[in-house]
């Protein structure tokens, strides 16, 4: 399912608006993505929570020369699904 679909089912479930639907989605993503920037999570109880992972500098190899590189520090984002949701993709009644 991409974001159309998501926005048109959202839409059919609730009767609200597409285009209302479609803000709510896109906030949704921005509020998220600026919470994780700054080091925040978003936990939605049932659902799961969005948190970011902390990856050491490494070193790494160049796949096509074999050169030894160093990988810098970063930061990912991740999700740890919730034991309602984990359950219901389990197919298991809550």
């Amino acid at each position: 399912m991409n974001k159309t679909e998501l926005v048109a089912a959202i839409a059919n479930a609730t009767g609200i608006e597409r285009d209302d639907v479609d803000k709510v989605v896109k906030a949704f993503v921005e509020v998220v993505s600026d919470e994780l920037a700054g080091d925040g999570k978003v936990q939605l109880i049932g659902f799961g929570t969005f948190e970011t992972a902390k990856r050491a500098a490494h070193e790494g190899r160049n796949p096509q020369t074999g050169e030894t590189v160093m990988v810098a520090a970063s930061k990912a984002p991740k999700f740890k699904a919730g034991k309602s949701l984990k359950d219901r993709v389990n197919g298991k009644k809550d």
